[in-house]
């Protein structure tokens, strides 16, 4: 098996649980940087990244890294990547995304011509042919330039894995899987405890919690660009590694998950989405107000991504809202709640409406280009197993 180093991209602000899913999985991180993790892997790191990981977009391939100042620098360092050893005499090769970040080079449009120019002239000459057909497998490339360092990727994945293949209906201004996943497995909820989200809309924040609990991969039900890369990513890495991810499944957890939404229209949705999921019965969706929250469970958890401007417009209804999950909290004092809000008042809201004057902790996170804040509110730990309590 040939080595690989892999770079996984995530949301700003989760690189901490998309290295720790990593590690998890067996891979030894070789870099940290804002925005991505690297790993050493191989073949079979290829299928089972793209199959396993919860919080990453996809899987590149880093064919190379250099430092290039002018476009000349770029087009020869780029040609002198041996991309025979990558792409194949009939392949489809473009630069898919360029971004620049701090550096002389920054015209995406011209990092693109540049590159698939340089890529060409190599090519040509190892192949001995003057046009490419380019009549077979995909091979798309990324490429990232930050203070003139060049890194060039080749994406694995095709469309971003947050796209698992169930959510295919949409309530307005919904969080995305990768980004529900990372809320999850930032907090320390277990498969063994109620988890609430009040705000479900389309269901995605249950759905992907319950496929945590039943060690579902997020991609077992779908198809990847580097499926097609025979020369690179054997066939068999990829029946191994959907083999493995069907043998991993607990298909007949019981699990306490819950979903509320004022809007029969999103929880219509959001059952739908559960049933493509294959989680439908581990959920229970109900119309319900968040004034009305209650549960017989002392110890609990609400995860959730309340509106912060997409579904209110006046700015009293989302003050009113947020000072509502305040007094929410006071009620439920012993549950812990993880809200995702781009609210810039939600902090203050929820103190003027209850005794949880601050977060116990916050994290900044761009959601896109938004920034938004995970606010941690953490209640009292539930008795130990040895001993009884209202669980």
């Amino acid at each position: 098996m040939k080595g690989y180093e892999l770079i996984a991209p995530c949301h700003f602000g989760m690189e901490a649980v998309l290295k720790r899913e990593i590690t998890d999985l067996g891979y030894e991180i070789t870099d940290v940087d804002n925005g991505k993790v690297t790993f050493a892997g191989d073949d079979a790191a290829v299928a089972r990244g793209n199959l396993f990981l919860r919080t990453t977009e996809r899987i590149l391939l880093k064919v190379a890294s250099f430092r290039a100042e002018t476009f000349d620098e770029l087009f020869e360092q780029v040609k002198a990547v041996p991309w025979e050893e990558y792409i194949p005499r009939d392949g489809k090769f473009w630069v898919a995304k360029a971004n620049s970040v701090s550096s002389r080079l920054f015209s995406p449009s011209d990092i693109q011509k540049i590159v698939k120019k340089a890529m060409v002239e190599r090519l040509k000459q190892t192949y001995h042919v003057n046009w490419f057909e380019e009549s077979g497998a995909p091979y798309p490339l990324r490429i990232s330039i930050v203070k003139d360092i060049v890194t060039i990727g080749m994406d694995t994945t095709g469309e971003s894995l947050h796209k698992r293949g169930y959510r295919k209906y949409t309530a307005p201004a919904p969080v995305t899987e990768t980004l529900a996943a990372a809320m999850i497995l930032l907090s320390p909820w277990k498969s063994d405890r109620i988890l609430v989200d009040p705000f479900c809309g389309s269901g995605t924040i249950p759905i992907e919690a319950a496929m945590i609990a039943m060690d579902m991969a997020p991609g077992r039900n779908r198809e990847f660009t580097a499926q097609t890369w025979t020369d690179l990513v054997p066939e068999r890495a990829w029946r191994e590694a959907k083999q493995e991810a069907d043998d991993r499944v607990h298909r007949d957890m019981e699990l306490n998950i819950q979903g509320y939404d004022i809007s029969e229209e999103a929880l219509k949705m959001a059952r739908a989405n559960a049933v493509l999921a294959g989680v439908d019965r581990q959920i229970h969706f109900q119309r319900r107000d968040i004034r009305d929250f209650s549960s017989p469970k002392k110890y609990g958890f609400v995860i959730s991504n309340p509106p912060y401007g997409e579904r209110l417009s006046a700015k009293e209804e989302m003050y009113g809202l947020y000072q509502t999950l305040g007094s929410v909290m006071d009620c439920n004092d012993t549950w812990s709640f993880f809200l995702l809000s781009g609210y810039e008042e939600a902090q203050k809201a929820i103190g003027a409406g209850g005794s949880r004057k601050k977060a116990t902790k916050n994290r900044k996170i761009y959601n896109g280009m938004m920034k938004t804040y995970l606010y941690q509110y953490m209640g009292a730990k539930p008795p130990g197993k040895g001993r009884k309590g209202n669980e």
